[in-house]
C-alpha cells in the first residue's frame, strides 16, 4: 500500500486519529466499535451492581424499570450507530443480559424461602411435612427464636 493521503481544509493539516468519541460514542477508524462496545458493557454491569448491592428484595416490576432505567438504558443508546455486528460482540450484550435474568431469579429463590420459612414457623401450612411437627424442634422456643442464640435463625 502506498502512504495514507494528507487532507487539507483552509489551508491546515487535519491531523490523522485513530479513535474519536462524540457524542458517548466511540468511532474507531475501522467502525468495528470495540471500545464503545466494552465501556457500556462495563457501565451495564456496574449499574446491574448497584441494583444488586442497594436493592436486596424488589418485586419483579420495580426490578424493570430499574434494569430498564439503569441497565439497558446504557446498552442501547446510539445502538443505530454502533449495533454489533460481530457473534461475539452480540454474545456479549447478551451475556449483561442473562446475568441480569439470574439476579431476577435468585431475588424470587430468596422471596419464596422467606415466604416458605414465615409459614413454617406461624404453622400456617406444611401439608408436605405431616409427620414433623414444629414443635418438635428444640431450638425453636415460643415465638420462633432459635434458643441461646440473640441472631436467630
Amino acid at each position: 500500500m502506498g502512504v495514507a493521503p494528507n487532507y487539507v481544509m483552509n489551508n491546515i493539516l487535519l491531523e490523522e486519529v485513530k479513535e474519536i468519541q462524540d457524542l458517548g460514542v466511540f468511532y474507531d477508524s475501522l467502525l468495528v466499535f470495540d471500545k464503545h462496545i466494552c465501556e457500556k458493557i462495563n457501565k451495564a454491569y456496574m449499574m446491574l451492581g448497584i441494583v444488586k448491592r442497594n436493592f436486596t428484595f424488589i418485586s419483579r416490576k420495580c426490578f424493570i424499570i430499574l434494569y430498564k432505567s439503569l441497565v439497558r438504558s446504557h446498552l442501547e443508546y446510539a445502538s443505530s450507530v454502533w449495533y454489533p455486528k460481530r457473534k461475539m460482540d452480540v454474545e456479549k450484550l447478551e451475556r449483561v443480559q442473562k446475568r441480569a435474568t439470574k439476579l431476577k431469579l435468585k431475588y424470587r429463590r430468596y422471596r419464596g424461602d422467606m415466604i416458605e420459612v414465615f409459614k413454617i414457623i406461624k404453622g400456617i401450612y406444611v401439608p408436605h411435612l405431616d409427620l414433623v411437627k414444629f414443635s418438635d424442634f428444640q431450638c425453636f422456643d415460643a415465638v420462633g427464636w432459635a434458643a441461646g442464640r440473640a441472631s436467630g435463625l
